[in-house]
């Protein structure tokens, strides 16, 4: 059975110190959007080597891309517990840096080093793998959410040696301020074939471009300190250099990538989720300690008791499923996209239940911001809705069990 190692809880502690000093003193102002996310995020890679370890990661791989007879040093999992103990501790304290963090390196960063030639690795990756640069994974459409492939209307058509990009992508991490944007699109060759089967090619594009604008900052309902917003295109011409994963007809179809994508995105959020059942179970049993009610202290009640032993059992089970996937990748395997639909399923929905109860057990002062556990509601929320709503995340778990 896995468990964090000596290394680990160290390297955990660490990151918590830092975020003890560095972020929690910054949550209202990056709650209010008076601090962007991004330097916070920046000076903690530089804090702990982060954005030098990535840097020579993307070398090794460029390098060994040049020359197929180098073999990769090391295993591939070896550092997904820092990883996954940075996801644990900021959500902690600010879920957003997490989600913009991730999203950027991750999904954006990540699909370029897994579709990339060594000329795009180059040019883009290493800047967002090292968060030099921002990025942003654009594939929701307002109204193909759970459907993102079917009902994809943002489309790119052929032109002279490019492509022209016409569209509008929405609920976009990071969108509004994003340097580089991975782009899913529809490929339109005039052919009278069934749309929602035509292949989906995916390009990078630069801020600035001539067509593209990105929105400002959408308000919602929580992870406020992640900015998130809308992607239009019109007419965007785009060099057959920014099409991944091979040009003209051999191009492969990106669905492939985002697939792969959902999985390690719905992974990353047993993660995230279990940062926030770790700090509320926190808040509460301090809360419990220390709160009395005629004459005793609350946690004297049963009824709080089974509140708290409840959040013990959630907080068990989601660590278990993120230890699984530590054993998994130091193994060489990945979760399924089955398993990894499970464990966000699960983990998002402990994570909301026992967010809501911590606000319960507060009472009244669960209710106001000022102690924290209101934000963590809010945040965990989301959890149960992006990168696929839980609903959907049930169908590709039976889909899995039953094929």
């Amino acid at each position: 059975m896995y468990a964090w190692s000596d290394t680990e809880l160290a390297i955990r502690d660490a990151i918590r110190d830092f975020v003890n000093a560095e972020i929690r003193p910054h949550v209202d102002a990056l709650e209010s959007g008076e601090m962007p996310p991004y330097p916070l995020i920046r000076k903690m890679f530089s804090a702990f080597g982060i954005d030098a370890m990535m840097a020579a990661s993307v070398d090794k791989q460029i390098a060994r891309d040049r020359d197929p007879k180098k073999e990769a040093q090391g295993e591939r999992g070896s550092d997904d517990a820092m990883h996954l103990l940075l996801s644990i501790e900021l959500c902690k304290v600010s879920m957003g840096l997490a989600t913009a963090m991730g999203v950027s390196v991750g999904l954006a960063g990540g699909t370029i080093m897994s579709r990339g030639d060594v000329e795009q690795k180059e040019r883009w990756a290493r800047d967002l793998m090292t968060f030099t640069k921002v990025g942003a994974w654009a594939i929701t459409e307002p109204n193909s959410g759970s459907d993102a492939f079917g009902g994809m209307t943002t489309t790119v058509r052929p032109e002279g040696d490019g492509y022209v990009l016409n569209g509008e992508k929405t609920f976009i991490t990071n969108g509004p301020f994003a340097d580089t944007a991975v782009v899913y699109a529809k490929l339109d060759d005039g052919s009278s074939d069934d749309k929602r089967r035509r292949p989906v090619l995916t390009f990078v594009l630069d801020a600035g471009m001539d067509g593209f604008t990105q929105s400002a900052p959408l308000a919602k309902m929580g992870i406020h300190s992640s900015p998130t917003g809308q992607l239009f295109f019109s007419d965007v011409y785009l060099e057959r250099d920014r099409l991944l994963g091979g040009g003209g007809e051999g191009a492969s179809d990106g669905r492939e990538s985002a697939r792969s994508n959902f999985t390690t995105e719905r992974v990353g959020i047993a993660a995230m989720s279990l940062g926030v059942i770790e700090e509320c179970l926190s808040l509460c049993i301090d809360y419990a300690k220390n709160r009395e009610l005629w004459g005793q202290r609350i946690g004297d009640f049963q009824l709080i008791q089974l509140k708290i032993a409840n959040m013990e059992v959630a907080r068990q089970n989601v660590q278990n499923m993120v230890f699984r996937t530590i054993e998994l990748r130091r193994a060489g395997k990945t979760p399924t996209l089955a398993e990894a639909s499970a464990m966000k399923y699960y983990a998002s929905q402990a994570a909301t239940e026992v967010a809501m109860e911590a606000v319960q057990l507060f009472g009244g002062n669960g209710y106001m911001s000022e102690y924290r556990v209101e934000q963590l509601a809010r945040d965990a929320k989301s959890l149960m809705i992006y990168a696929g709503s839980n609903e959907v995340q049930i169908t590709h778990v039976a889909r899995g069990l039953l094929s």
